[in-house]
């Protein structure tokens, strides 16, 4: 099993669901791509986040999605 991307501390951001070893909560990618922004840009503002971090975090989120409907 690997290590999460996406992580929970309540020491950081109160909480809220954000890239492991960063302050960036994955809500901020996901209205990057909710608005049509393309990864690049996000990826541009948030040098911490790696492209295959959020990828990762991507691919994790659509996996949970289709276990929950399927």
């Amino acid at each position: 099993m690997t290590t999460p991307v996406i992580v929970r501390d309540p020491e950081i951001l109160g909480g809220t669901p954000c890239f492991r070893g960063t302050r960036v909560p994955f809500q901020n990618l996901l209205d990057y791509l909710e608005a049509g922004d393309p990864l690049d840009d996000f990826l541009e503002q948030f040098p911490t986040v790696t492209r295959e971090m959020a990828i990762e975090a991507l691919e994790t989120a659509k996996e949970s999605l289709l276990a929950r409907i399927g």
